[in-house]
């Protein structure tokens, strides 16, 4: 198939519209337009890619660390943070989001996640960067965020699936930046899973404190499948702890609003967990909470 038909079509403006599909959400659609003939999937996608190459756009495939699942998304396949992210957010915006992603890929927790008072305050930290040369005040406090303007910014960039917030307060990497931002994850130095080869940004280490190995906790399910494979690590030889089965119950209760296989768009604000007083206060945003820190 030389040219692109209305199924494909349709297939595009599906991602278009709803922002990346889980790999059921897609087989399912295929299986609609195509009746599952034509090749499958892969093949579909192929001519797709082909027929798009001028435009610097693809339909890719990635996997979202958290749970585990894969996503397809039509991607942007110029290669930085300005050309992903287009004209929707303002430069304020776009230098708020790097800090957040530099945060969130250096966590050497290995957990993949920053709260949402840090991603707060890196914004204060963008805001108390030196003027650059030629420009003016004004110039500059247009570069500038207020804390209500950076969690309006953390809410835009989940609903757009860049970033996502959990229930419990946390600020997490969307499937977007999985699949658009792979290729800037060298250069932040994140270590590659042993198994996938892919960035190592929510994953498990080796015990072994001299050890660079990581793994990706559903390639560790896939690494140490059956009781006969030995669990330890395939460099230093260091036994692995941990579990390598299902993804943890913390990360299943994420609600991730990259989850577009259920139909839902909306995102609804984190509440911060705060320890609990003899007094009870309003429940209260990150910006709030930001606020009520700095003057405890």
């Amino acid at each position: 198939m030389g040219r692109l038909d209305q199924q494909h079509h349709t297939f595009i403006q599906a991602l278009m519209s709803r922002g990346p599909l889980s790999e059921n959400h897609a087989l399912t659609m295929f299986g609609d337009l195509c009746g599952g003939e034509n090749g499958g999937l892969p093949q579909f996608i192929g001519t797709i890619n082909k027929e798009m190459v001028f435009l610097q756009l693809e339909v890719r495939a990635g996997r979202n660390q958290y749970n585990g699942k894969l996503y397809y998304g039509l991607v942007n396949k110029l290669g930085n943070e300005q050309a992903k992210l287009g004209t929707r957010y303002s430069h304020a915006q776009i230098a708020f989001f790097k800090a957040v992603l530099e945060a969130i890929v250096s966590d050497s927790s290995m957990k993949g996640e920053i709260s949402g008072i840090q991603a707060l305050n890196l914004g204060l930290e963008i805001q108390n960067e030196q003027q650059p040369p030629g420009e003016t005040g004004t110039q500059v406090a247009a570069m500038t965020l207020t804390l209500a303007q950076k969690e309006k910014t953390l809410e835009e960039l989940a609903h757009d699936h860049w970033l996502s917030l959990t229930t419990n307060g946390m600020v997490t990497l969307g499937i977007r930046s999985f699949l658009e931002l792979w290729n800037i994850f060298k250069n932040y130095d994140v270590p590659l899973c042993d198994v996938c080869n892919e960035a190592g940004i929510k994953a498990q280490a080796c015990q072994n404190g001299d050890c660079s190995v990581r793994m990706h906790d559903y390639c560790l399910k896939n690494r140490f499948r059956g009781p006969q494979i030995p669990r330890i690590c395939p460099k230093c030889g260091t036994g692995w702890g941990g579990s390598s089965g299902d993804v943890p119950q913390r990360d299943q209760d994420i609600r991730r609003t990259s989850d577009v296989s259920q139909g839902q768009s909306s995102l609804t604000t984190p509440v911060l967990k705060r320890p609990r007083s003899s007094s009870r206060r309003p429940r209260t945003s990150f910006a709030q909470d930001a606020v009520n820190l700095g003057e405890e």
